[in-house]
């Protein structure tokens, strides 16, 4: 099999004239599957410019392994009493990548950049939109960040944190032209970014003089120890090119490979393959305004019907993790409530369906073909309920056009997936709402508005985690959708490779080594 230009590309550019007694770069080349969109962190950007720019920059707080919000840029912070004034410590001898102490005023600057961008991705969390709007942000002494809102704000540091808004990233104001525009990003994380060669890939260079905090590595936050020289990004988007690169020794990392692939890698012992849950959703659908659907014993029916730890464990090749409730699996607020899950009881289908009146109607399962989990989902599913005698059909369709059915609210059934939500609330938030205000919106039902609502202003964790797990009883009682599992990042590292993982979809390259 001939190597993609990419790869060709790595191979040659690896290849340096050895001088005796010259040092040679410590390098760790990854594969991509597509270049990223842009370097500013939290405009022009996907899933995979934010797992490769989040590597280079970071915000005055962290996500934690759990989805805790844990301290970065600043090393505490207080709230004041009515809930509308947050104070930042900022930590102290923190360096830009071009050598300049990092000041309040520099983050005022920063953030002001940011959060008056109009092509800022997360614009809608802090410009009163969606939630509070950040009336102000001041400087008091150098050393203090003040943030005021127009109104309280429980989640105000679950956005800060958020991937998708680039963790409102610190630059410094070099990052842009004397006209304002954009450069390159001049950050504080353990990376500077390097070379980047339009459709081939980038170069991610060792920070020597990063201001490392922490013990351990935890989530975006912790430790952030670097052990190579360089992070070699290379644009490889066909995979069986990418494993080959892998085999012949071009690739040290393939971050994201579909759990079929990463399943007959497992057992080489050359390789080491990690697979973890993270926020997204793997579900299955119910139109709870179709006719059919929309009789709680019908979706009681089809639930019995379907073995859910069996389709988990068919659809990720035996390297995903059931989970019924929307509280993801590695969550602080999942908790043996939220492990209460589907019974898996055809012999109780019968009975369900004579309830709901059930004569024999055509119920139609939409999925897509790019998504090989969504497919092969609806495929068992079929089976499943056809040997009770559900007269499931699936309608395979391109993935924008099953896209514009979910936003249209046309289906009986839908295999279909949500991205990362960092805190559960987030999840709920995303599936719950009125059908008449929000067309695409699953689970209608006022007093679960209400419940996910007070999630989202809640602060302390003990008050959040009963409302989940109310919630949970609920999700499990009125059954508006099927949740399966979290979504699954699925990583190979080669044999030089030592301390890759992955977490919540994102490849962090700190605490990775290569061996020579």
């Amino acid at each position: 099999m001939s190597l993609s230009r990419s790869l060709l590309y790595a191979l040659l550019s690896s290849v340096t004239l050895v001088v005796p007694g010259m040092a040679m770069a410590n390098t760790l080349t990854v594969q991509i599957t597509a270049d990223i969109r842009s370097s500013q962190p939290g405009i022009n950007r996907d899933a995979g410019t934010d797992s490769v720019m989040l590597n280079v920059v970071e915000g005055l707080v962290a996500a934690g392994e759990k989805g805790e919000i844990r301290p970065m840029l600043a090393t505490g912070w207080t709230v004041s009493e009515d809930g509308k004034t947050y104070t930042f410590a900022l930590r102290e001898g923190v360096k830009f990548h071009n050598g300049a102490t990092m000041t309040a005023a520099d983050v005022q600057w920063s953030l002001e950049k940011l959060l008056g961008d109009p092509e800022y991705n997360c614009k809608g969390f802090f410009d009163g939109s969606r939630d509070a709007k950040v009336e102000s942000i001041t400087a008091p002494d150098a050393k203090t960040i003040v943030i005021t809102l127009d109104r309280p704000d429980a989640m105000l540091l679950n956005y800060m944190a958020q991937a998708q808004c680039g963790s409102t990233g610190i630059v410094h104001r070099d990052s842009f032209n004397p006209d304002g525009m954009w450069k390159t990003p001049i950050a504080t994380g353990p990376f500077v970014f390097g070379e980047w060669k339009r459709g081939e890939g980038l170069v991610l260079t060792k920070f020597a003089n990063y201001a490392i905090t922490g013990d351990k590595p935890d989530g975006y936050g912790g430790r952030k120890e670097v052990l190579v020289d360089e992070v070699k990004y290379v644009v490889v988007p066909d995979t069986a090119t990418a494993v080959a690169g892998l085999r012949s020794g071009a690739l040290d990392v393939l971050p994201y490979l579909p759990p079929s692939e990463a399943a007959k890698l497992k057992d080489e012992k050359e390789f080491t393959v990690v697979a973890a849950p993270h926020g997204g959703l793997v579900t299955m659908l119910f139109q709870t305004a179709d006719p059919l659907m929309s009789n709680v014993a019908m979706r009681r029916a089809v639930i019995a019907a379907l073995d859910a730890p069996q389709i988990v464990e068919s659809v990720t090749y035996g390297l995903g993790v059931p989970n019924n409730s929307l509280v993801a699996t590695g969550s602080i607020y999942h908790t043996a409530a939220q492990d209460k899950g589907y019974r898996y009881d055809p012999a109780a289908v019968p009975a369900l369906l004579e309830a709901a009146g059930y004569k024999g109607e055509k119920i139609s399962i939409l999925t897509n073909r790019r998504s090989a989990i969504n497919y092969d989902t609806a495929v068992i599913a079929q089976a499943m309920l056809q040997s009770v005698g559900i007269n499931a059909e699936i309608e395979v369709l391109e993935w924008a056009s099953q896209l514009d059915r979910f936003n249209s609210g046309k289906y009986q059934i839908m295999a279909f997936n949500y991205s990362n939500r960092a805190d559960p609330g987030l999840a709920y938030q995303t599936v719950v709402g009125s059908k008449a205000k929000k067309v695409n919106a699953v689970w209608d039902d006022a007093d679960v508005g209400k419940l996910v609502n007070a999630s989202l202003q809640e602060t302390d964790p003990a008050k959040r985690q009963a409302i989940f797990d109310d919630l949970h009883a609920r999700f499990l009682d009125q059954v508006p959708f099927m949740m399966l599992a979290n979504g699954l990042d699925v990583g190979v590292s080669g044999p030089k490779v030592k301390g890759y993982r992955t977490w919540q979809g994102f490849a962090r390259f700190w605490g990775v080594e290569r061996s020579e």
